[in-house]
This record gives structure tokens, C-alpha cells and sequence, in this order.
């Protein structure tokens, strides 16, 4: 039960984070101007890319946990925030189109480089899974609709 009251928080606080206008990763720079690869792989980046326009599937609020911590993505518009528990690591940057595939771009102030890119695998109305290209993986997320919590989040997916 506790763990179901701090994750409404961390949704609540992501939600108030990516409503803010300060920088959300873009930096005024564009997308990288190299062609897409062949593969759909996402690679190491800083996290400064701009996505546009995320898709109203992606839009919303959704929760996993990982390694026992819970991971809090938010999705607004064209902003993106994520939030994880027990290490004091919140990132915030852009969600849309990206070179043809839906990428998350985030950028994390301590450095953390374990979810600065991601390419949305799949998305429906109940879930949404990502491929980072840092140390993550691929994480499954649950939406979280309508400020209350799904029963169990999912956790990690290993591939």
C-alpha cells in the first residue's frame, strides 16, 4: 500500500514537472542531420534530440519498477519527465517523432545515463514498452489512468 502512495506522488510530481517550461532537453537543437540507421536500435545520445509531436498514445502517465525501484514516465504534449525511486534520479526532455519511430529523449542533471534514449517498441491504451539505449533495457510500462494506480505494475522485461 505504501509503495501504491508514493507512486501516485511520483506520478503527480512528474505531471507538475513536465508542465513546466524550463528546458526540456531539446536545447534548441535539432535532430542529428546523419540518416536513420537499418536497424531500430536506439544508440547512446545525450539526450539533447528534439522529438516532435508525441502521439496521443504515448500521452499519459505510466509506471514499472525495476530492480525493486519504481520508474515514473509522464508524457505531456511534446515534454517528457521520468522519476526513480530510492535513487534520487529524475530526467526530463521530449516524447515524439523522431527519424520515423516514436523516441523519448531525456536528459538527467546527475548524470544518469541509463534512460537518455528510447524507442517506443509498442503502445496501446494499457501499456507501453521501451528499448533505452542505456543500461535499462527494456522496460514494460502500465498507464496509470486518471490519477489512480494500476493493481501491479509491471516489472522489467529481460531479452
Amino acid at each position: 500500500m505504501r509503495t501504491a502512495a508514493v507512486a501516485a506522488g511520483l506520478v503527480g510530481a512528474l505531471a507538475a514537472l513536465t508542465a513546466c517550461s524550463g528546458g526540456g532537453g531539446g536545447g534548441g537543437k535539432s535532430a542529428s542531420s546523419a540518416p536513420p540507421s537499418a536497424t531500430a536500435t536506439p544508440t547512446a545520445s545525450s539526450g539533447s534530440a528534439a522529438a516532435t509531436g508525441a502521439s496521443g498514445k504515448l500521452q499519459g502517465s505510466w509506471l514499472t519498477t525495476n530492480g525493486g525501484k519504481i520508474v515514473a514516465l509522464v508524457i505531456t504534449g511534446k515534454k517528457a519527465g521520468l522519476f526513480v525511486t530510492g535513487r534520487k534520479t529524475w530526467c526530463q526532455g521530449t516524447a515524439g517523432q523522431d527519424a520515423g519511430m516514436q523516441m523519448i529523449h531525456l536528459t538527467c542533471p546527475d548524470g544518469d545515463k541509463d534512460r537518455t534514449t528510447g524507442m517506443v517498441d509498442s503502445v496501446d491504451g494499457k501499456g507501453l514498452t521501451v528499448k533505452w539505449s542505456g543500461k535499462a533495457g527494456e522496460e514494460t510500462y502500465t498507464r496509470a489512468e486518471g490519477g489512480t494506480l494500476p493493481s501491479a505494475p509491471p516489472t522489467r522485461v529481460k531479452k
